[in-house]
């Protein structure tokens, strides 16, 4: 027996699966339709369709009339980074977007959620031999020949000028109309660029939003972070010779930074694609940052950098320790793991 027409909600919701599930407005009429006859035309679905493949999944009436609400995915990956144990609703509160758009624009940020975790949906069986692989080789390494007071750990985080204190119970259906000043605020923010050791921050720079890290900008970078070095930890910078650990993404891996890093002196040391959760400023600079920051609102990016230089200097010389220290452990977990993601 046929079911009774149900809401617009409901079709619009059944339009966005047929086109996910691959189908064309015909076939997802007809299959609509087997199951809620006349609920649906061609010509309708066509007009959802059209919407669905510019990037547009808001299904509401508001996104059609008007110019449709759009998410930044860099905004979106840094808020889920620092806090992945979000849910798609909240990320639709904080962003003020339909979980649907939200669900969509996590995929084409490669977010997939495991156990209640957000992390990158990027691990092929390679990457996960390659990351077994490569740990232990440098826990084999660190056996015979111990390194880690000698590693400089470089990454990059997005700081923002509002930062809400996040909450983890489930938010009400009545908080998610956030309003377009207090979103608006939300995205303001600058890219924090970090080194440090086993003692402490080396240096550290913010960029403003929308300025680019080419490779002849990180090679400036890179020379501004080795007189840091020869001003801090003489002995490191001149003796006993670095060990650089950064990400793969191209300005750090070109031959014009390869030959930067060669010349002066130090060695890169081996680190996996997608492997966040073997770098020390994600799993453990980072976090801490960001727990000490909720609740705070910044007005520009002077006042982002006096809380970022206190924060680092409240830190004892043991956090900075415990954070590299723990990359043995985690190499570990890796090869445990069997090359897959470690779950903290």
């Amino acid at each position: 027996m046929a079911n009774s027409k149900p809401d617009e909600w409901h079709i619009r919701h059944c339009m966005l699966y047929e086109f996910r599930r691959g189908s064309n407005a015909t076939t997802a009429t007809e299959n609509i339709c087997d199951a809620y006859p006349e609920a649906l035309n061609v010509r309708k679905c066509q007009r959802w369709f059209v919407k669905f493949r510019s990037g547009d999944f808001d299904l509401s009436d508001a996104s059609r009339s008007g110019r449709p609400i759009t998410v930044d995915n860099d905004i979106l990956q840094a808020i889920v980074e620092a806090n992945p144990y979000q849910t798609i609703k909240e990320l639709s509160v904080k962003l003020n977007s339909p979980w649907s758009t939200i669900q969509e624009h996590m995929k084409q940020i490669g977010k997939v959620n495991r156990e209640g975790v957000w992390v990158s949906d990027n691990l092929s069986e390679e990457n996960k031999v390659n990351r077994s692989s490569i740990c232990n080789l440098l826990l084999q390494r660190h056996d015979t020949e111990p390194f880690l007071g000698r590693l400089v750990t470089g990454s990059k985080k997005w700081v923002f000028y509002n930062n809400p204190k996040r909450k983890r119970q489930k938010p009400s259906l009545k908080k998610t109309s956030v309003s377009k000043l207090e979103s608006g605020l939300n995205l303001r923010k600058v890219l924090l660029c970090v080194w440090w050791n086993t003692q402490g921050i080396i240096h550290f720079e913010l960029l403003e939003s929308g300025q680019t890290i080419t490779e002849d900008f990180y090679c400036d970078q890179l020379e501004r972070v080795n007189r840091a070095l020869i001003n801090k930890y003489p002995a490191l910078a001149n003796r006993k010779g670095v060990i650089l650990q950064h990400d793969n993404v191209k300005p750090h891996s070109s031959k014009k930074s390869l030959d930067k890093i060669k010349e002066l002196g130090w060695e890169v040391l081996p680190h996996p694609p997608y492997s966040p959760d073997i770098a020390p400023s994600d799993y453990h600079l980072f976090k801490v940052l960001q727990d000490s920051i909720d609740g705070e609102k910044f007005q520009n990016i002077e006042e982002v950098k006096n809380a970022l230089l206190k924060f680092f200097d409240e830190k004892p010389p043991s956090f900075y320790r415990t954070g590299i220290k723990n990359l043995l452990s985690r190499w570990q977990k890796v090869i445990d793991n069997e090359g897959d993601y470690i779950i903290d």
